[in-house]
């Protein structure tokens, strides 16, 4: 989900071959969902092994992960902590949504519609400890470094950009910017073509970049007024936003009133949580300070893992190690890797 405000940034393109020598914070939910909802079979099913484990997103991760790095690039994965107490209204819609999606999944089945099916079975994804330890476990193995956020994951990846410790944050959502995150990169994990949600066409799907800074002087706003225009459209935080209210209209009122209060007054503000708690929340997020160290990959544990844990093929996995192993010689600005 997160805060739709997509039309009024300034988007940029550029190539993986760009990243070369970068540090990039990557949201581990964000792509996980990703992995899990594109890597599916006909019906909608994610891809399992023998044991009935979903295999979907470590297939992604693996091999999108390699990409990267043979691209230049310095991956790291940030992944959520405990939501504040306010994401609560938006943590309970989100699993109403997908409890209602696998109902009508199983129908769809019954009935041998698969279009609907898989349509369903997307809505219908969420992450599970499982998911998120046998990622982590995929991480270690290749010697990428993940972070486990104290909060909200994008605030942990923002909060690292605007102190240097990577170069952007990789997310789908555009949350990270109201963060601070000075660099949004999207489009890294999945690239190539994407169907569109509920329909049958196909769009060519780039990586863009959106830098904070310039955005906010296109549209002539500081970040806290890039805030409390993602109130008046709606966040995770204070979901839905206010009625009849898009993103143009809310810039307009952000530069006309120009401070939160007077943008609020005379709106009704539904939320349990006061805007200002939220606000705050945004400018001054918790996180926790990193020591982000890239690691030689243990060839043994990924085929253990890969091959003899989830049965991926041997000669596949055997081929996309060597590709991990010589990426580290192809990465010209990347400090020196850090052998275990």
């Amino acid at each position: 989900m997160g805060v739709d405000i997509s039309e009024l940034l300034v988007k940029k393109p550029f190539a993986l071959e760009d990243l070369t020598g970068r540090k990039i914070a990557i949201d581990a939910f964000n792509v996980l969902y990703q992995f899990l909802t594109i890597i599916r079979q006909p019906d909608g099913t994610p891809l399992r092994d023998s044991k009935g484990r979903v295999t979907s997103h470590i297939s992604g991760l693996f091999y999108r992960t390699i990409r990267l790095l043979e691209n230049g690039a310095k991956p790291c994965y940030v992944f959520d902590g405990t939501p504040p107490a306010f994401k609560s209204a938006t943590t309970e819609q989100r699993h109403a949504v997908r409890a209602e999606a696998r109902e009508k999944h199983a129908a769809a089945l019954e009935r041998g519609d698969l279009q609907e099916a898989r349509k369903y079975a997307v809505l219908g994804t969420g992450l599970t400890d499982e998911i998120i330890a046998s990622s982590k476990e995929l991480l270690e193995a290749m010697g990428v470094p993940y972070v486990q956020a104290p909060s909200e994951g994008e605030a942990q990846a923002a909060a690292m950009a605007a102190r240097n410790d990577v170069w952007a944050v990789s997310s789908q959502d555009y949350d990270s910017l109201l963060f601070g995150a000075p660099r949004l990169l999207r489009n890294i994990a999945i690239g190539g073509k994407r169907k569109l949600p509920g329909k049958r066409v196909y769009a060519d799907v780039e990586p863009e970049m959106i830098t904070l800074d310039e955005t906010l002087k296109a549209l002539d706003i500081d970040r806290e007024q890039l805030v409390a225009l993602g109130l008046l459209v709606g966040t995770d935080f204070n979901p839905g936003g206010f009625k009849g209210i898009g993103p143009k209209r809310a810039l307009a009122l952000v530069k006309q009133k120009r401070t939160l209060a007077h943008v609020l007054a005379g709106l009704e503000w539904k939320w349990e949580t006061s805007a200002q708690e939220i606000l705050e929340f945004f400018l001054e997020p918790p996180s926790v300070r990193t020591d982000l160290k890239w690691r030689e990959p243990d060839a043994r544990e990924l085929t253990r893992i890969l091959v003899e844990e989830h049965e991926f093929g041997r000669e596949r996995i055997e081929s996309a190690i060597k590709k991990l192993e010589e990426a580290k010689g192809t990465q010209g600005r990347l400090d020196q890797w850090v052998k275990k």
